[in-house]
């Protein structure tokens, strides 16, 4: 009996073995995780879904997740670790870059491609062109009538991004002059948002990325802008802020916690090969090559 008891305990450990071995041979065979998360600027959301498209379409072993939020958003993210890559149309601020380090993280900067910022008003609205001072003045609250800028006797009605946009930061940095919003802004949670309010507001004027503006086609008008008063007016144009003739522009950035490695990699060379730089292009922004 003590002898079959044996010879059924050792059968039962053998069997146990050979099952934990199977188990784990089954777990290093299974393909690595292929799944990234993108998070981030609102400009880039629609860029950023065109390239993610795009790559699974060519991998359809992975899968990417594009959302919004703005800027300041996405990086927060990154630094909480909730994305693999933020998209941003600003800089990451120093204080922001200083978090970083004291978590241990190492922000590593991807400059994707370029924007132009469209400042658009409604197409009933007379007044085609602004010097960069004067869009700044409307913003700040300088300026609170169209009849002070060449248009009707109507009070300007001001629309921004809110402040964990990025643009909206862009915007107050290099067209205001790092001086404060006017008290009358109103902040709108999203760049569709703004389009929609502009197309229903005869005097409404607000600021979009290039893209928007060229996808929304006559629901608003893109301002022809002035660096200065003597200056020509020039249209937001791929070609124009590629030459750079266009003066509210920037570039738009990747941020990853360290250099990309894996899929993340593999995705960060598609955005920037020729097949991604394409898709910049069809999507109304402006290729870094």
């Amino acid at each position: 009996m003590t002898k079959k008891l044996l010879t059924t305990a050792l059968s039962l450990l053998v069997a146990s073995l050979i099952l934990v071995g199977c188990s784990e041979k089954s777990k290093d065979s299974q393909p690595a995780a292929k799944y990234i998360t993108i998070k981030g600027s609102d400009t880039m959301v629609h860029l950023a879904s065109a390239w993610a498209e795009a790559y699974m379409e060519a991998h359809p072993d992975a899968d990417l997740s594009v959302t919004g939020g703005g800027s300041g958003t996405g990086i927060a993210a990154l630094l909480n670790g909730t994305t693999d890559i933020c998209i941003a149309s600003r800089s990451i601020k120093t204080k922001e870059v200083t978090l970083a380090k004291e978590k241990g993280l190492n922000p590593n900067e991807i400059v994707t491609s370029r924007d132009g910022i469209a400042v658009v008003v409604n197409p009933g609205n007379p007044v085609t062109e602004l010097t960069i001072e004067q869009i700044g003045k409307i913003y700040t609250g300088v300026y609170t009538n169209w009849s002070q800028l060449g248009g009707g006797d109507h009070e300007i009605v001001i629309l921004s991004r809110e402040s964990s946009s990025g643009t909206y930061v862009f915007f107050q940095e290099h067209v205001m002059k790092k001086k404060d919003y006017s008290a009358n802004a109103m902040l709108m949670p999203s760049t569709s948002a703004i389009i929609q309010s502009v197309s229903q507001d005869a005097w409404a004027i607000g600021y979009v990325g290039l893209g928007y503006g060229v996808q929304a086609g006559d629901k608003v008008k893109m301002l022809h802008v002035k660096t200065d008063a003597d200056a020509p007016a020039v249209v937001p144009s791929v070609a124009t802020v590629q030459d750079a003739s266009y003066g509210i522009a920037r570039p738009l950035h990747f941020y990853t916690n360290g250099t990309p490695a894996g899929i993340t990699k593999g995705f960060v060379d598609f955005v920037l090969s020729d097949a991604g730089q394409k898709i910049v292009l069809e999507s109304g922004y402006v290729p870094i090559n």
